[in-house]
């Protein structure tokens, strides 16, 4: 359902997931300076992290695909400079996060005795 080769723009700030169609267009108006009737994908991550909401536009209306992972969480992207807002990604990234696969490498805790 969702379309390949679009721009994917992600927020990088988490965001309340009681938001609908009309806050989260605002979102993308005011912070990522894109119009939602755009050809793009906006991605928003919910504030615990378990939760995805991505809008498009499919040139009749907007479409907005909503995804809970069972276990574990979605892993926004690091800001690759100070005070950005949102972050233009490929395919493949946007393919990792929706699936919740860790797209940075964590740290290994060593187990102490």
């Amino acid at each position: 359902m969702i379309a390949h080769g679009l721009p994917i723009y992600v927020a990088l700030e988490r965001v309340d997931m009681r938001l609908g169609i009309e806050r989260l267009g605002a979102v993308v108006r005011e912070k990522m300076r894109a119009e939602l009737r755009s050809r793009a994908l906006f991605v928003f991550v919910g504030k615990s992290g378990h939760s995805m909401k991505v809008l498009t536009w499919d040139g009749t209306g907007t479409i907005v695909v909503h995804k809970k992972l069972d276990a574990g969480r979605f892993e926004l992207p690091r800001p690759t400079s100070p005070g950005e807002q949102h972050l233009l990604i490929s395919d493949a990234i946007f393919e990792a996060i929706h699936k919740g696969v860790a797209i940075t490498p964590r740290d290994v805790r060593r187990r102490v005795h």
